[in-house]
């Protein structure tokens, strides 16, 4: 049980505690006492504030931090747009890492699969990041974007990136990633949020606990590179565009923080999953990691979702997820699987599907059949696979990459998974 057995331990220390008022300092004494911007902040360092939330926001939802760092963020040259050749390792520009105009994505009311992405061990964070889904516009700061990425090899040295457009959550479906933040191959997914920010879903009358427990977030220690004699290269997504700069200083600079806008990072086998212990399965929404919520009460521009290890034990009862048409699109992922699925009509590890708004889904035959007729016993569920979903209220559209250039998208989805479904139906002789 919790937390994961990884196969790499991690090195690094952290403060822990998801949406609380956190504070870490490299050197002691430099957060300052009872102020934030003193006239002369402690070792000559500079004040910057970063600001994810307007100034405004009430309390409860305001997020923001205060850094104390050798040289202003502001210190660099001018943004440069990022040229992206036509052809690059083999790689068409259309494969690149800009995102798609919500024009330029293609939507389509079928269900789609794609097949595991291939790993393009040439390229690394930023040249392997590709834009598959989305809705939305970053410029009005609306919907969101689902990435694939694969990377073989570290992004160059003194080379850093960051996202203008909006806030960033990583799944890595394979390998090891070692991120660097101012406060070996790999394939995962990455969504990006342009509106708001991520929360704890609240839990009702589950109580005060469960699901993903706020103890079990994990924040980044203070810790800075006293570099200002280098040539560093930042890239940064604008608009979609990917931007860079030069500056002769590490942008990982800053000495002391305080604050409640942070990275963080959460591990899934710490999840305490909840479900039905008497009859029927409960809406997928029980499995919420995290959400970002719409203006609208209950809606969620997008819940992070997650299927654990769970012990599944209804009476009389469909176990697996019932045939299901949504005013959410679901785009679900396999992280993990212990079991052959080679012949599988559904998803593989490093492979996806997306279900739009009101296409219908759910088990395929062979899954119909057997829960319909096994006998209901006690089992322990989601030890041999482990899948996460991004379930949107926003309606979903697929790049040309994605759709075509990728060659993942498997044709015969629908006609292996649904059309050999039968007829059951048996009237009652007296209708």
């Amino acid at each position: 049980m919790p937390p994961s057995g990884f196969q790499q331990s991690d090195p690094y220390q952290y403060l822990t505690g998801f949406g609380n008022y956190q504070e870490s300092q490299a050197i002691k004494n430099t957060i300052p006492v009872a102020q934030n911007s003193p006239q002369r902040p402690p070792h000559g360092l500079y004040t910057e504030k970063l600001s994810g939330t307007a100034f405004t926001v009430p309390r409860a939802e305001n997020q923001h931090s205060w850094l104390y760092r050798i040289l202003p963020t502001a210190s660099h040259d001018r943004w440069k747009e990022l040229s992206q050749p036509a052809v690059k390792d083999g790689v068409s520009a259309s494969h690149e890492n800009s995102t798609r105009t919500h024009q330029e994505l293609k939507f389509t009311p079928d269900q789609l699969l794609f097949e595991p992405f291939d790993i393009q061990d040439s390229h690394d964070w930023v040249s392997g990041s590709r834009h598959l889904a989305g809705a939305g516009d970053p410029m009005m700061k609306t919907g969101i974007a689902i990435y694939v990425f694969t990377a073989g090899k570290d992004m160059p040295p003194k080379q850093a990136y960051y996202s203008s457009d909006g806030d960033l959550l990583i799944v890595l479906q394979h390998g090891v990633i070692d991120v660097q933040t101012e406060l070996g191959p790999i394939r995962g997914f990455s969504l990006e949020l342009f509106q708001g920010h991520f929360k704890l879903p609240e839990l009702g009358v589950i109580g005060s606990s469960g699901l993903a427990n706020a103890r079990d977030f994990q924040i980044p220690t203070a810790n800075y590179e006293q570099d200002t004699s280098s040539r560093w290269s930042i890239i940064s997504r604008f608009n979609g565009k990917l931007w860079q700069l030069h500056q002769d200083h590490s942008p990982f600079d800053v000495v002391a923080w305080h604050g409640i806008y942070y990275p963080y990072k959460y591990d899934l086998g710490r999840f305490n999953s909840i479900n039905s212990v008497s009859y029927d399965h409960i809406d997928p929404s029980i499995y919420t990691v995290l959400t970002a919520p719409s203006p609208y009460p209950g809606v969620a521009v997008v819940d992070f979702a997650f299927f654990p290890k769970r012990w599944t034990v209804q009476e009389d009862t469909f176990r697996p997820p019932w045939y299901h048409r949504n005013t959410m699109a679901e785009f679900s992922a396999m992280i993990s699987a212990s079991v052959d699925l080679s012949r599988s009509t559904g998803l593989r590890p490093g492979g996806a599907q997306l279900h739009n708004i009101m296409s219908g889904h759910g088990p395929d035959v062979g899954v119909f059949e057997k829960a319909s007729t096994e006998a209901l016993v006690p089992r322990k569920d989601g030890h041999d696979v482990q899948v996460f979903m991004f379930e949107t209220s926003l309606m979903l559209g697929t790049t040309e990459w994605g759709l075509v250039e990728s060659k993942k998208v498997r044709e015969s989805y629908r006609a292996e998974k649904w059309q050999p479904l039968k007829v059951n139906f048996q009237p009652p002789e007296d209708v």
